[in-house]
């Protein structure tokens, strides 16, 4: 299954809300997410998986209400909790689960494995390794815009472990000089690596970390897809006339371990079910369609299938797909210059 590339904002009203269509369609997308990352996370288990990965569940309605903001043209960059990203830009499930796999169907031809995917025709400009990095480069996609002065928005992606990185800060600065079309989008999961906000951060309240630099913050519940897409068309709004960067923190939470190697002993059980049995982003929404009349029991659980096996056929690729051969290694290292 293809799906298409980064669609214009989804089709709200006057007031900016999604509209039953809408809805079904933010619950499929997020759903495909959790069901991709709990199958990547058994393939990882089984050896098919290599280096690091890390799963994006409990996080799926920021990269699908955000994804709901953007304009054909615009762009997104993100670290290396990146499956989900991928999959809300319209990317098949099949090249992504192959690019996991280290197989030639992959997005990037089996090169980048699962925290260095790229699609410019999707207008996800990566995965990124180095904590914090893809702030810099995401800052500069937005000076790019401007100096094209062709409308497009950059969404940037971070932690709030890389929330602490200077190069952050320096990128901060420059937007907000120049006042660059770009929407920093800090995902506070609430842990970096193993350490909570509390122990390593001076300021909690991430948005308020571009006061210094005269940037626009605001909280935003990450767990409420609705909520997610309210702000990031706000932000989006601003960047596009002209305003410069805003920066968004969305609180949310993961699941599971910082990576597959983690076994995520800094936290209690009871803290991960705390928060599934009352701020999972899924069900949340399957509450509100459910109670609006806008879907039921049977109808979702049709989507779940479909969604399941739509993984099931993507994972069956990525098992079976031919590897790379030696000579890809010489390939998509230099860019030729225009004449």
């Amino acid at each position: 299954m293809t799906r298409a590339p980064a669609k214009s904002a989804v089709r709200k009203g006057a007031n900016g809300k999604a509209d039953h269509a809408d809805l079904l369609e933010f619950y499929r997308d997020m759903l495909l997410i959790r069901r991709f990352e709990e199958r990547a996370g058994q393939l990882y288990g089984m050896g098919l998986i290599g280096g690091f990965c890390h799963l994006y569940i409990g996080q799926e309605a920021i990269a699908v209400g955000m994804q709901a903001a953007r304009r054909p043209g615009d762009q997104v960059i993100t670290g290396y909790r990146d499956h989900g990203h991928m999959l809300a830009a319209g990317m098949d499930p099949k090249s992504v689960m192959a690019e996991l796999t280290g197989r030639a169907a992959g997005v990037s031809h089996g090169k980048g494995g699962s925290m260095h995917m790229f699609s410019v025709e999707h207008g996800f400009y990566g995965g990124h390794g180095i904590v914090g990095a893809q702030v810099s480069l995401g800052t500069g996609i937005a000076l790019a815009n401007q100096y094209r002065d062709d409308g497009a928005v950059a969404y940037v992606y971070f932690g709030d472990g890389a929330a602490n990185q200077g190069q952050v800060y320096e990128s901060f600065n420059m937007a907000a000089l120049w006042k660059l079309p770009v929407v920093y989008v800090i995902e506070n999961n609430q842990y970096a690596m193993g350490t909570s906000v509390e122990r390593s951060s001076s300021e909690t309240h991430l948005f308020h970390r571009g006061s210094g630099f005269n940037i626009p913050g605001k909280e935003v519940d990450g767990m409420d897809v609705s909520a997610v897409l309210a702000a990031g068309l706000e932000a989006a709004e601003f960047a596009r006339s002209g305003q410069g960067p805003t920066i968004l923190e969305m609180k949310t939470y993961r699941y599971r371990g910082h990576s597959m190697s983690d076994p995520g002993k800094y936290r209690t059980r009871e803290e991960i079910d705390e928060v599934r049995k009352t701020r999972d982003p899924i069900d949340h929404l399957r509450e509100r369609l459910e109670v609006a009349g806008l879907s039921d029991d049977a109808k979702l659980k049709a989507i779940d299938a479909k969604v399941k096996a739509i993984v099931a056929d993507a994972a069956e690729f990525a098992r079976t797909a031919p590897e790379p051969v030696a000579d890809e290694l010489y390939t998509d290292i230099y860019v030729g210059a225009a004449a």
